[in-house]
């Protein structure tokens, strides 16, 4: 099938099943479920599990998808660049885009409040095997995954963890070592207020330092910048800090 050069197709396959369900069914009662009404819930997320199953399998069939290994923002805004995909062997030019040649992602940012056990029972089986056909795969987004690494990094063809603010960098970063990209966001709130870049060039060296001496590769992004306060030269500023952290 000689793929037609057309306008970019789909790009962005990530899976958030419990954000679909919750607008529902309604947070709240997700979590009562899980202890009152378990089996309901295991049925809603294979309900998902198989609509968006479906929809790849449409996707391909129709020959809709694009690679995404290039400037594309792999949903948590880590950068698609790589040059394993597609994997070798493919030549995209003249055949379709398939999973196997994209990023995929998933995440379940509802389930923060929920014990690992109970992420690991009712929500992360679904997201795995939707993961299981992309050639690389991420997972995570702003919740803590410390305690949930243990089958995070299990998921086929892993090769990011998104370590938020929130989670314990040190104990993510000695568990991923070099397992996958530790994609490491910082507090963005240290934009906001008393700029203090003494402040940040310890707190971003700490940060590296703990990828570093668990051998990691580490990736920073700095996410959710919702105000500057009027200060743009602050990203500038924050941006060679982490610059001389890194390179330090």
């Amino acid at each position: 099938m000689t793929r037609p050069q057309l306008s970019k197709g789909i790009d962005d396959l990530s899976y958030h099943l419990l954000n679909q369900y919750s607008a529902l069914r309604g947070l709240q009662e997700i979590m009562v479920d899980m202890i009152e009404n378990p089996q309901m819930l295991h049925d809603a997320m294979a309900f998902f599990e198989e609509g968006h199953r479906n929809v790849l399998r449409q996707y391909v069939a129709q020959n809709l998808l694009s690679l995404n290994n290039d400037n594309t923002a792999i949903y948590t805004s880590g950068y698609g660049y790589t040059d394993e995909l597609p994997k070798a062997g493919r030549d995209v030019s003249n055949d379709a885009v398939l999973p196997e040649d994209l990023w995929g992602w998933a995440e379940a940012q509802e389930m923060a409040v929920a014990s690992p056990e109970m992420h690991e029972e009712f929500v992360f089986p679904y997201e795995k095997r939707l993961l299981s056909p992309f050639g690389l795969n991420g997972y995570g987004c702003c919740d803590d995954v410390t305690r949930k690494l243990d089958f995070v990094l299990s998921i086929p063809n892993l090769r990011r963890v998104s370590v938020s603010p929130w989670a314990d960098l040190p104990r993510c970063a000695e568990k991923i070592k070099g397992a996958a990209i530790l994609m490491w966001k910082p507090q963005p709130a240290n934009l906001v207020g008393a700029f203090k870049p003494e402040n940040i060039k310890r707190y971003l060296q700490d940060g590296v330092n703990s990828a570093r001496a668990n051998a990691c590769s580490l990736e920073i992004v700095l996410l959710d910048t919702h105000t500057c306060e009027n200060h743009p030269e602050r990203f500038d500023e924050w941006t060679r800090i982490a610059h001389e952290a890194a390179m330090s």
